[in-house]
C-alpha cells in the first residue's frame, strides 16, 4: 500500500498535492470538486491590502506599477475587478469553505502594512482558516532602499504576525531576493511555519503600435519547476519548517520531483486551470504509479533524497553543476 500522507505547517494531509490560490479556489462548487478529486488542502485566492482599504484608485495604481516594473501577482490571479470583492466577502468565503470541505483551508494575505496583516489575520483565524499564507509582494523600485532594509522589514512583519495569531503562517516568496538562503532562514527564525517557493510573476510586454505597456498572462509550464526544485534541494537541510513547491507543478511526476528535492507539498494552479480541477486525481494516480514502479512505499521515505549533497563549498558545488550542464549541451550539439 502506497502511503502518500505528509505534514505541512503542522497539518496532516492525505497527500502532497495542494490546490494553490487561483480562481478555482474561490468557488465553493469547485472547492467541493477539488476535494472529491483528492486535493489534500486548498489555498484560497489572496485578499489584497488595497481591496481591504476599498480604494479602487490604489488598486489601479498598484496594477500600473506592476506593469511598469515587470512584476505582478501570483499565478492564477485575475484582474482586480474579477477578484475578491473585499474583506467581508473574503471572510464569508473562508467560513463557507470550512463548512463545505473537510480538507484544510489556507487563507492568503497580500500586502505590506503590518496593521492590515494583524487585523485580517486575526479575523481569518476567527473565521476558521487552518493556516495563513502571506504573499510577500513589494516592488523594490527605490534605489535608496537596500536589500538589507527590505528583507529586515519583511522578517519583522512575519515576527509580529506569528506572535499575534495561533494558526501557522507560511510565507510565499519570490526568487528575486539578493540572498534567498539567508532570507529563508531568517523567516524561519521570525516564526514562519513554512515557506513557499516561488511566486511566478507576470511580466509585461510592449505594444509597438500603441507604445502601451500591456499585460501578457501565460500559464506556467513544467520547465518552470526547475527554479523551485533547485532552491528546495539547497535549503532542505537548513530548515526545520515546512516547504511548499510552487510554479510548474503539472503532473504527479512533478510532485515526485518536488518531494525528492525536499518539499512537503507541491502546489498546482496552472495545471488545474488548463485541465480542470479533476486533474488532481490524475496527478495522484501518476504519483502512486511512479512510487510503485520505484518500490517506494511512502512520501516520507522519498522526501529530500535528492537534496543538494553536503559540500565544503556550496557555491562551488552550484558552479560545478552549471559548468557540467554547459559541457553536456556542447557535446550534444557538436
Amino acid at each position: 500500500m502506497t502511503d502518500l500522507r505528509t505534514n505541512y505547517l503542522g497539518l496532516s494531509l492525505r497527500s502532497p498535492i495542494v490546490a494553490s490560490a487561483g480562481p478555482h479556489t474561490g468557488d465553493l462548487d469547485l472547492l467541493l470538486e477539488l476535494e472529491r478529486a483528492g486535493a489534500a488542502a486548498i489555498v484560497l485566492p489572496s485578499l489584497f491590502e488595497e481591496q481591504v482599504e476599498g480604494d479602487v484608485a490604489a488598486v489601479d495604481r498598484a496594477l500600473d506599477e506592476q506593469l511598469a516594473t515587470g512584476n505582478g501577482g501570483a499565478a492564477g490571479v485575475p484582474l482586480v475587478d474579477e477578484y475578491n470583492a473585499g474583506a467581508d466577502d473574503y471572510l464569508a468565503l473562508v467560513e463557507a469553505a470550512k463548512a463545505s470541505v473537510d480538507i484544510p483551508v489556507i487563507a492568503s494575505l497580500n500586502g505590506t502594512n503590518i496593521g492590515y496583516w494583524l487585523r485580517y489575520a486575526r479575523l481569518l483565524e476567527s473565521a476558521g482558516a487552518d493556516a495563513v499564507e502571506l504573499n510577500l509582494y513589494s516592488v523594490a523600485a527605490d534605489p535608496i532602499v537596500s536589500s538589507v532594509t527590505l528583507e529586515s522589514e519583511h522578517t519583522g512583519l512575519v515576527a509580529v504576525l506569528t506572535d499575534d495569531i495561533s494558526i501557522p503562517v507560511a510565507v510565499k516568496i519570490s526568487p528575486f531576493y539578493s540572498s534567498i538562503a539567508s532570507f529563508v532562514v531568517a523567516l524561519q527564525a521570525a516564526g514562519a511555519a513554512g515557506v513557499v517557493m516561488f511566486n511566478r510573476f507576470y511580466m509585461p510586454d510592449f505594444d509597438l503600435d500603441t507604445r502601451a505597456v500591456v499585460p501578457r498572462i501565460s500559464l506556467s509550464t513544467p520547465e518552470d519547476l526547475r527554479l523551485p526544485l533547485r532552491w528546495i534541494a539547497i535549503m532542505r537541510e537548513h530548515l526545520a519548517m515546512s516547504i511548499g513547491a510552487s510554479s510548474g507543478v503539472h503532473s504527479g511526476f512533478d510532485v515526485a520531483k518536488a518531494v525528492l528535492a525536499g518539499a512537503d507539498v507541491a502546489m498546482a494552479t496552472s495545471a488545474l486551470l488548463r485541465n480542470g480541477v479533476g486533474h488532481v486525481a490524475t496527478m495522484e494516480e501518476q504519483l502512486r504509479d511512479w512510487m510503485k514502479e520505484q518500490q517506494i512505499t511512502s512520501v516520507d521515505e522519498m522526501r529530500g533524497t535528492m537534496r543538494r549533497p553536503v559540500a565544503a563549498d556550496p557555491a562551488a558545488f552550484e558552479r560545478a553543476n552549471y559548468i557540467g550542464n554547459l559541457a553536456a549541451y556542447s557535446l550534444r550539439t557538436s
